[in-house]
């Protein structure tokens, strides 16, 4: 039985084979997000990964559904998978943020589905790393938002000469489109469908954006202009000073190609790529201070920012760099029973150092000593224990240290210390 096109299995290191991924590259890269999220005082939520379709066609129009894993269920009510988490935040902070202090700083790791042409850097699911703040309009916001990016990835290994965070802002571009209209039938509609040429210029025809912006009153000469002058906002003004201030100046640059072609944007926005080009973007986001409102039906109303950084390319990306640690995790001590009379003892002994917070395995069932020993050198253990009965029928504990060969004999009660310690 064959997996699904588009999914994943993730085996424990050491991989069977090239075409699996790896779960303990996930958890890796998992533990990394959630120790600096944590540091920056955002508090993990999640949501159910099956949501009413209505929420992603209020914010994204029914144009999404085509994107989406989506039917009717036994209910007869239309339901379809996450394709991002953004809406079910909203949808849970338009329900109980009155319940919680502002800024509200929320992150998440959810799995998120999305039916659409596989390539490079996107399948059909994803992991992601998500993080939100509400209740905050000043930049110093964004900036935090941006910081926390940032340090997501360095505490990856990845460097300034790794990846670079590209700010723009679609205040910028608001106003450079309100200087431009000729008409006054060039109202929202017209604008989003100039968002979406301008997301689009570094990956289609100049001659067929060209033509796309005159249809709107607008040159690609012009657009181009005011990319190159990359003349920071006021607001960005103040995220860039922000970030200086903290020493993560070489992370940020102005760059008003990224414009983010969702809708909902309405101010900073950014992207995350690798220096060399090879991948897709690796995070993006910005700020949405309309969202809420609008899946709350106007009933909430309350500025939020966010941004997202899914696991595909960001693994594709670690890889590349040789940046990913041995993760065939090893085991600190394997025990050998080589007296069957002694297995409950040694049950006890294991138990007692596993309650001590240490990987500690054995053999279940009689095994010759050859074969136990074996198994220790395969999980890659550091040391074996045995326990054996002295002539005065006292408990002596064998510790081995298999990297050096050297042997020692301590009594149980001081071996969780020494397992501890590394020695």
């Amino acid at each position: 039985m064959e997996r699904l096109p588009g999914f994943r299995d993730f085996y424990p290191e050491p991989l069977p084979s090239q075409d699996v991924w790896s779960a303990d590259t996930r958890n890796h890269i998992f533990d990394a997000w959630r120790s600096v999220a944590r540091r920056y005082g955002f508090r993990e939520y999640d949501g159910p990964p099956l949501e009413p379709l209505e929420l992603y066609t209020t914010k994204s129009g029914e144009e999404i559904v085509r994107q989406l894993y989506n039917f009717s269920d036994k209910g007869d009510r239309a339901v379809a998978l996450r394709p991002e988490m953004t809406p079910t935040l909203v949808r849970m902070v338009a329900a109980h943020g009155r319940n919680y202090k502002k800024p509200i700083k929320w992150f998440a790791l959810p799995q998120l589905f999305r039916y659409e042409r596989q390539q490079r850097g996107r399948l059909h699911e994803h992991f992601q790393f998500n993080a939100d703040i509400f209740g905050e309009t000043d930049p110093a916001a964004d900036a935090e938002l941006i910081a926390l990016l940032i340090d997501s990835l360095r505490a990856l290994k990845l460097t300034a000469a790794d990846f670079v965070i590209r700010l723009s802002s679609r205040n910028a571009w608001h106003e450079f489109f309100q200087h431009g209209v000729r008409s006054a039938a060039n109202g929202i509609e017209q604008e989003y469908e100039f968002y979406q040429i301008i997301d689009k210029l570094e990956r289609e025809d100049p001659g067929q954006s060209d033509s796309k912006l005159k249809g709107l009153g607008f040159s690609l000469v012009a657009v181009n202009e005011f990319i190159a002058a990359a003349k920071p906002t006021a607001e960005l003004e103040v995220i860039l000073d922000n970030l200086a201030a903290r020493g993560l100046a070489e992370f940020v640059e102005i760059d008003y190609n990224v414009i983010r072609g969702l809708a909902y944007y309405t101010g900073a926005v950014f992207e995350a790529f690798d220096k060399k080009g090879e991948f897709r973007a690796i995070a993006g986001g910005g700020r949405y201070d309309s969202l809420v409102k609008l899946i709350s039906g106007g009933k909430v109303e309350l500025p939020g920012l966010g941004f997202g950084m899914g696991d595909v390319v960001l693994t594709e990306l670690l890889k590349e760099r040789r940046l990913l640690p041995a993760l065939n995790n090893p085991l600190q001590a394997f025990c050998l029973i080589e007296d069957e009379a002694l297995r409950l003892a040694s049950l006890k002994l294991i138990q007692e150092l596993r309650d001590a917070g240490l990987t500690v395995d054995y053999s279940f069932v009689p095994t010759k000593p050859d074969k136990q020993f074996k198994r220790a050198l395969e999980l890659n253990a550091a040391f074996t224990l045995k326990l054996e009965r002295t002539s005065a029928g006292d408990f002596a504990l064998k510790v081995k240290n298999l990297k050096t060969r050297e042997e020692k004999v301590m009594d149980t009660g001081s071996v969780s210390a020494f397992l501890l310690a590394g020695k």
